[in-house]
Order: structure tokens, then sequence, then C-alpha cells
């Protein structure tokens, strides 16, 4: 497939930003492939993805984002992101004992479903460095001390390796640990999590038990940006699953995880396609 530009913006909502962009694009001899756009009248902001070839694009690509700055972001107060096809993300994996969105992960990763780089799995715990192994990817271990005492030391080590790899973003495939506000910012709106419940209902430990307990009659499962606030950062993706009275705890978590990883691949599968942009702690999830 032919190389394109992918911009990604949001800014106060008025008349001409679509006009005025998709002209200094057709203006430069870019073909337009995609185009969707959103405007949220609460806020009055306005949300755009834009797509266009860049194979007889008049202006270097290293020199775009420079345009587009002065041109228009300080005119409309916009906020942009600007990304290239060819330019394929760079996924890493943090899992600990649980294997069911790991392998997920991999599969489709392996099948060429995705098109994006896996440099490293890191983990807490030996126990999935078999599967590493099967699909030829690194596997590397900083074992974290039940007092936290070597956390810090531990993330900073996770994060030089990060850099040296050339990650662009994260993915917690139930990661059994809380990640501190140092690397969130290092790679804010960059960090996705799974969830095992419909946020924001049973949020921490044991959500399936909670959900037995409250005798709920759906479960569901959710994936997010993570945030230094707990489980509350902007949501990309959920589901549910229908259950009754006769499943147990157990059964629960069965069902759970399957959906787990559905969820969980559906929202990098956007975040890799760059089809999402974050507000106010909300995704604008584009088709």
């Amino acid at each position: 497939m032919k190389s394109t530009a992918i911009l990604l913006l949001h800014c106060p909502d008025q008349q001409g930003i679509i006009s005025e962009v998709t002209k200094f694009i057709t203006d430069n001899k870019g073909n337009i492939v995609y185009l969707d756009q959103y405007v949220d009248h609460q806020d009055g902001r306005f949300f755009m993805r834009i797509e266009w070839e860049l194979e007889s694009f008049l202006i270097p690509r290293d020199k775009i984002s420079e345009y587009i700055n002065t041109l228009y972001a300080q005119r409309y107060d916009m906020t942009f992101s600007l990304y290239f096809s060819d330019t394929r993300p760079r996924m890493a994996i943090f899992v600990s004992k649980m294997s069911h969105c790991l392998f997920d992960l991999l599969a489709r990763y392996k099948s060429g479903e995705w098109d994006v780089d896996i440099p490293c799995i890191i983990s807490n715990h030996e126990d999935m460095r078999e599967v590493s192994e099967q699909f030829g990817i690194p596997y590397y271990v900083w074992s974290i001390n039940k007092d936290h005492s070597n956390k810090k030391e531990v993330e900073e080590a996770e994060m030089r390796l990060l850099e040296e790899k050339g990650v662009t973003f994260i993915v917690l495939a139930r990661y059994m640990q809380i990640i501190s506000d140092q690397m969130i910012s290092r790679y804010p709106h960059h960090i996705i999590n799974i969830h095992h419940s419909f946020l924001p209902a049973f949020i921490g430990a044991k959500p399936y038990h909670q959900a037995w307990e409250r005798g709920v009659k759906i479960i569901g499962a959710t994936s997010h940006y993570v945030t230094s606030d707990l489980d509350a950062g902007p949501i990309i993706e959920q589901d549910v699953v229908r259950i009754s009275h006769k499943d147990t705890p157990e059964s629960l978590v069965l069902k759970g995880r399957d959906l787990e990883k559905i969820v969980l691949s559906r929202a990098v599968s956007k975040h890799i396609e760059r089809k999402i942009l974050t507000y106010n702690n909300k995704t604008i999830i584009f088709s």
C-alpha cells in the first residue's frame, strides 16, 4: 500500500476547519483517502481524523508538522498529532502470570493481523518466558519486592529498556502491578490496560467476585488508557456477557477471560490504526 500521512486533531468548533485542512492537502497534491469528523456540541469541540497519500505530496514529510503548526494550530487553537503509515508502532507487552491475553495478542501479531513490532515482553514473574520464546520475542523479568522497596529502581530499569527498544506504546496484558506516575507521564495515553470489569463498576481487586456477590446479570471487561487514577483512565473499548444465578465466581472468571482478550485486542487495534483521540478523560474512536 502507498505511504500515507495521518492527522488527528481537535480544537474549538468553528467554521472553515475542514475546508482549510482539506485545501492545504489537495493544494499540495495530496490524495485524501480517509476523513472522519465529530463535533461535541456540549463542549463546543471539533475532532477530526484525515489521511492522505504521500506519493505526490509536495511538502517533505519532515516539514508537514511544521506547516500545520504555523498555518493552523495557533489560528484555531488546535491540538494535533501527525503519524505516517509506514512507521510501525513498537509495542511492549507487560504480563504477570495469566496467559490468555498474552496468547491472543501474540497470535494476532504472528498472523500479520497488526502492522506492529513487539521488541520485548516484560514481566515480574518467569511464568510466561516459554510463551515469549515460542514467538521469538525477548523476555525480561524484574521482580518487585513485597514491600515495593525496589519498585522505583525496577521501573527505571524498565524505562531504560523501553527507550533502548524504541517502544512507542505499552499494553498491560493482565500485569498485576500498579504503574507509577513517572512511567505514565513518560507514555501519556500510550499505556493500554485491560480491566476485568465493566468500569466504573467493581474497580480494584476481584471484580468478578464482587459482581457475583452483588447478583448482577451481566459482567464486562474494559480496556482503557492508564492514568494516575486507578482504573479511571479514558475508556477505549468495552463489552459484556450475560450471566445468571447458576453462575459461580469461578464460571464468571472463565467467561470474563474470554471477554478480556477480545476487548483488549479491539483497543490495541484502534491504537495501532491511529484512530483514537483523547480529550477530557474520554476517547473519540474513529471508524
